[in-house]
C-alpha cells in the first residue's frame, strides 16, 4: 500500500490521504484537541474541500491526535470575555463544522480514544456513527461552566440516545464510560485499543466502498435531512430520494448484476 498523503487544513488539523479514504486528526495534543477558533475554521475546511471532491471521497475517519483525548472540549479560554453576540458566533461556527460533515456525501466514522466531552461530544454526533476505545468517556458538562450546549448537543444527542436520557446528561453534565455509551446507544462498537479502533472503522468503510456511492450519498442525504420531521414529510423525503437513485447509472447496474446473477461493476456515476 502507498504512503498515505498528508494536506495542512491549518496548524492544528491534518488531513491524510489513502486512496479514497480520509483520515482528519485534529492534531492539539497538549490541549487535549480543544476546539478554538482556528481548529473550527481548520475543520469547517477540512471537510468543504473533501465535500468539494465529491464521489472521490468514499469515506472519512475523524480522530484526534496524542491518545488522551477525541476532543476534550471547547476552548474555554477563548470563550472567558466573549460577549452574548460574539458567543452566538462562536456557536455558529460550530453548528456549520457540524454542517459540513452532515453534508459530506461520505460516511463520517468518529475514531474516539480517550476523553469526547462538551463540544468534542458534539463533533462526534456530527458524524455518521461513533466507534471507541474501552477507554474512553463521553460527557456534555456545560453546564459546571454556566454554559449549555453550543455546537448542537441539544439536537443530535436526544436523537442519538432519547430525549430522556439526553436531558438527564446534559442536566447532569455526567460523564459516562463506553460500555454505557454502547448501552444507550451512543456508540456504535468499542475497541481495544486504537490500533484496533482503527483497523474496525477501515473494515466498515471497506464494506461502506463496495456499494454504490450514489446509493451511499443518497441514504445520507435522506437519514440526515428526514431526523425530527414528522412521518408525512420524512417518507416525501425517502421518496424523493429514491426517485433520484433511479437517475444513476449505478443503479441499472445494481439491478442488471442481480438479474444476471453477477458482481456488479459500479463507477460511482
Amino acid at each position: 500500500m502507498a504512503e498515505p498523503s498528508i494536506q495542512e487544513n491549518g496548524p492544528d488539523v491534518r488531513v491524510e490521504r489513502d486512496g479514497d479514504l480520509a483520515i482528519v486528526t485534529i492534531d492539539r495534543p497538549k490541549a487535549l484537541n480543544a476546539l478554538s477558533p482556528d481548529v473550527l475554521s481548520a475543520l469547517l475546511t477540512a471537510f468543504e474541500t473533501l465535500s468539494a471532491e465529491g464521489s472521490a471521497v468514499r469515506g472519512v475517519l475523524l480522530t484526534g491526535a496524542g491518545g488522551r483525548a477525541f476532543v476534550a472540549g471547547a476552548d474555554i479560554r477563548s470563550m472567558a470575555e466573549l460577549t452574548p453576540e460574539q458567543g452566538e458566533d462562536a456557536s455558529r461556527l460550530g453548528h456549520r463544522v457540524a454542517a459540513a460533515i452532515e453534508g459530506l456525501p461520505a460516511p463520517v466514522i468518529a475514531c474516539v480514544d480517550g476523553f469526547a466531552l462538551g463540544g468534542g461530544l458534539e463533533l462526534a454526533l456530527a458524524c455518521d456513527f461513533i466507534y471507541a476505545t474501552d477507554a474512553s468517556s463521553f460527557g456534555q458538562p456545560e453546564v459546571h461552566l454556566g454554559l449549555i450546549p453550543g455546537f448542537g448537543g441539544t439536537v443530535r444527542l436526544p436523537r442519538a440516545v432519547g430525549l430522556a436520557r439526553a436531558k438527564e446528561l446534559i442536566y447532569t453534565g455526567r460523564r459516562i464510560d463506553a460500555a454505557e455509551a454502547i448501552e444507550i446507544g451512543l456508540v456504535s462498537r468499542s475497541f481495544a485499543d486504537r490500533d484496533a479502533l482503527f483497523a474496525g472503522a477501515r473494515a466498515t468503510l471497506d464494506e461502506v466502498r463496495a456499494n454504490a456511492a450514489p446509493a451511499v450519498g443518497l441514504a445520507k442525504r435522506v437519514l440526515v435531512d428526514a431526523a425530527g420531521r414528522r412521518t408525512e414529510s420524512a417518507t416525501e423525503l425517502e421518496i424523493a430520494g429514491f426517485g433520484d437513485a433511479f437517475r444513476t447509472e449505478d443503479m441499472h447496474e445494481g439491478v442488471a448484476a442481480f438479474i444476471e446473477k453477477r458482481v456488479p461493476e459500479f463507477t460511482g456515476a
